[in-house]
């Protein structure tokens, strides 16, 4: 198992081994995750790709408050474990071509959100096709490196609408505490729970 991970490591494999990356990947700040730089999400969504893409969905991991102020076209918002989890469940048609159907994930930095729930989509796909290891339901994932902040400074004609809404923008902190309680609340069911006993 550890040698099939240092291949697909070592070779710059996609995740179920099968062959490398389509896209120009970027050292971004998470080194155990796929990066791609502002410029490849524009010319994305510019159609460049088109002859190696066959679909591909931008998942932006912020509070709905900052994704309805600005966000990357066609993103879809996804901030929870259960919605990202529900990617899985999308039925997703098998290209013959051989073009790739690739997930990009970005958060307001692509510091901490995004990579996370990315990582999350990895861990369940894993554990979903785990009888068919190394098959994958989602081989091929990226993370936007500088998240919507650097796509916007980068090309905000391609951001819908043309705003960016930070996080911790002061007419947004009743806000900010209740999707932040949101999205952590599927982390309840994970803590063990204690009881305590009164001698």
């Amino acid at each position: 198992m550890k040698a099939a991970v240092d291949r697909l490591v070592e070779e710059d494999l996609i995740g179920d081994g099968t062959d490398t990356f389509c896209l120009p990947t970027t050292r971004g700040k998470h080194q155990d995750l796929k990066s791609i730089s502002a410029d490849t999400m524009a010319d994305i969504l510019t159609g460049s790709y088109d002859d190696v893409i066959d679909t591909y969905r931008i998942i932006d991991c912020r509070y709905p408050y900052e994704y309805d102020r600005g966000h990357i076209k066609d993103a879809e918002n996804k901030y929870t474990r259960d919605q990202v989890q529900q990617l899985l469940h999308d039925t997703q048609a098998c290209d013959v071509t051989g073009k790739r159907n690739i997930l990009i994930f970005h958060c307001e930095f692509s510091s901490e959100r995004g990579p996370k729930m990315m990582r999350f989509l990895r861990a369940q796909d894993r554990t979903q096709n785990e009888a068919n290891y190394p098959s994958l339901t989602f081989p091929e994932v990226y993370l936007l490196d500088g998240g919507y902040k650097a796509f916007y400074h980068k090309d905000k004609a391609l951001c819908q609408p043309m705003e960016y809404k930070p996080m911790l923008h002061p007419g947004h902190c009743d806000d900010l505490r209740h999707f932040r309680s949101r999205s952590k609340s599927w982390a309840a069911g994970d803590k063990k729970r204690t009881i305590s006993r009164r001698p």
